[in-house]
């Protein structure tokens, strides 16, 4: 069992902080990796009505996706899919998912705040955007949008700038090794 700090979301990327009544019914997840490790691991959490601890915590964004096993190649269903994946090296390059909640959709009275881990326990610098789908009983004030600067994606590395990386790597270390991955 997850400790409370273990699973209070702070360092989470958010994907919804919405203030009101209604339901949560979708999701656009678009994510640039600058690693060929596998990013999907990151939980998903649901802060319901003001929650300190979420109500719900997810297994691995490739289950909040319904597509387990780090999937490579594109499908699309009316619910899920992954219309674009990386063609590159491991789980390097961008990649768009999506799930829409129709048929289950995640209702709240009061407020809703939607989170999601970068990497497991948030150990990934990922490049992340999102598009979120809801319904509420009345209009509220939502965030500003950031302009079109602040949302300039990060550069696209390939396998070539990996392969500078391990060698730079491997000349500030005295043995031979490229890290965790």
């Amino acid at each position: 069992m997850l400790k409370p700090e273990e699973n209070d979301g702070k360092e989470n990327y958010v994907f919804a902080d919405i203030k009101g009544k209604g339901h949560f019914i979708g999701l656009n997840y678009y994510v640039q990796n600058p690693s060929t490790a596998w990013y999907g691991e990151g939980d998903d959490m649901w802060f319901i009505d003001g929650e300190e601890i979420p109500s719900m915590v997810g297994t691995g964004t490739e289950d909040f996706f319904n597509t387990s096993w780090c999937p490579k190649e594109p499908f699309q269903s009316p619910f899920f899919g992954y219309p674009r994946v990386n063609g590159e090296t491991g789980w390097l390059g961008r990649t768009h998912v999506y799930r829409f909640f129709i048929t289950d959709p995640v209702f709240f009275e009061k407020s809703l705040k939607a989170t999601i881990e970068h990497g497991t326990s948030n150990d990934m610098d990922l490049d992340i955007a999102t598009v979120a789908y809801w319904y509420q009983d009345k209009a509220c004030h939502i965030p500003t949008i950031p302009n079109k600067a602040e949302r300039k994606l990060k550069p696209l590395i390939n396998f070539w700038h990996i392969h500078q990386m391990r060698q730079a790597w491997k000349k500030t270390k005295s043995d031979n090794s490229w890290g965790d991955e």
